[in-house]
């Protein structure tokens, strides 16, 4: 008899620390999904020895968003100790040693948790990032495909397969893959915009300027002020030789220098044509600053050898003597080594572009010859 009533006092006094630890848990998962991440660790870190696995796990996330790695991982030990059957902290451990850099650990953790959750594609996802960082294309590729096969697949394995490819060099595989991206990633994400922005490249690349084009407007639907958008668009147009579609987009990215709304790479100047000259590719440049009564340079030809590398550029240089002397505003000239050359050929302002190719088509030949040169003082 005795022993019956203690068993059943054992029973009910364990039922009793179970639902304690389940109210625990319910209560710092809701602390969590509040973002309140302070308080959490603040009220409960130093308990966590004596906390369930799964409260234990909160903790760990609490400082995974605080970006604490050290304490993060401490904790995901200490729940996978409680509970190693439980795949979540030793995914948050492999995200977590990915953010540190220690991909081959992370790769163990998130073999781990797919181990005991063979059909969760972040996990796979997040597999194949380590891969990817640790140049094992092949491995990478795998890991993003399974992710993509199971029903929680993540955005992030359809826009990565595509960029796999392209490390491998195999560019048709890698433009199909971010069409399959375009069908299935959510169209409100960002990942969107990052797949209509690579189709729009690559076949903006490949010459293909009438299915470029559908391709960035629509981005621009989604966001207008992607100014490297605008861009892309008006060397298409100019491509098509559609200079009248490109006004327009000149005239916002201007409005947008004025507002000091450009960046990086568009904040002095924009590139409105691309094209092949011999061997070389030539990339085409306007600044958008017209300082009056100064020398400038206005329209920039970049003449870019195999490696990539900028060897001489020819430009039009805003002319303040020549305007004195009622004549054309800007002058050919033309950057090379260490000297600087100037053409005896000129333009007024907003010079037809068709003439201006053609004139820096015919000085790169050699057909028209500088009429002065300087060298660069050291």
């Amino acid at each position: 008899m005795k022993t019956t009533i203690l068993f059943s006092l054992f029973l009910i006094l364990n039922f009793t620390a179970l639902a304690q630890d389940d109210q625990l848990s319910d209560d710092l998962k809701q602390l969590y999904q509040q973002e309140q991440f302070d308080k959490i660790i603040l009220l409960h870190s130093d308990k966590a020895e004596v906390y369930s696995a799964k409260a234990v796990y909160y903790i760990g996330l609490a400082y995974y968003m605080k970006e604490d790695d050290v304490n993060c991982i401490n904790m995901m030990d200490l729940a996978i100790n409680k509970d190693s059957q439980t795949p979540h902290p030793f995914y948050i451990k492999g995200k977590t040693l990915q953010y540190l850099g220690d991909h081959d650990q992370a790769i163990k953790n998130l073999n781990a948790a797919l181990k005991l959750a063979p059909e969760n594609g972040e996990f796979y996802s997040a597999l194949g990032d380590s891969y990817f960082e640790v140049g094992k294309l092949d491995k990478a590729l795998e890991a993003y495909t399974l992710s993509t096969k199971q029903k929680d697949a993540p955005d992030r394995a359809y826009v990565m397969i595509p960029q796999v490819y392209s490390d491998k060099g195999n560019t048709e595989e890698a433009l199909t893959a971010f069409y399959n991206a375009k069908d299935k990633v959510s169209k409100e994400s960002s990942s969107y915009i990052t797949v209509l922005y690579n189709i729009g490249l690559m076949e903006s690349l490949k010459g293909n300027y009438d299915k470029a084009e559908p391709i960035f407007k629509e981005l621009l639907t989604i966001d207008p002020a992607d100014y490297q958008t605008y861009a892309k668009l008006i060397q298409i147009y100019f491509a098509k030789k559609e200079y009248a579609k490109a006004a327009p987009l000149r005239e916002k990215l201007y409005a947008a220098k004025t507002k000091g709304l450009l960046l990086d790479n568009l904040e002095e100047m924009f590139c409105f044509d691309q094209f092949k000259w011999n061997d070389k590719l030539i990339q085409v440049f306007e600044r958008y600053d017209e300082p009056k009564g100064k020398i400038y340079y206005k329209h920039i030809f970049h003449v870019i050898n195999k490696a990539g590398y900028i060897e001489y550029s020819i430009q039009t240089e805003n002319s303040p003597i020549s305007i004195e002397q009622g004549g054309p505003q800007y002058l050919i000239g033309m950057r090379k080594d260490n000297s600087h050359y100037t053409f005896n050929v000129g333009f007024n302002s907003n010079p037809d572009y068709d003439n201006l190719k053609r004139t820096v088509i015919e000085v790169l030949d050699g057909k028209i010859k500088p009429t002065a040169s300087s060298k660069r003082s050291e």
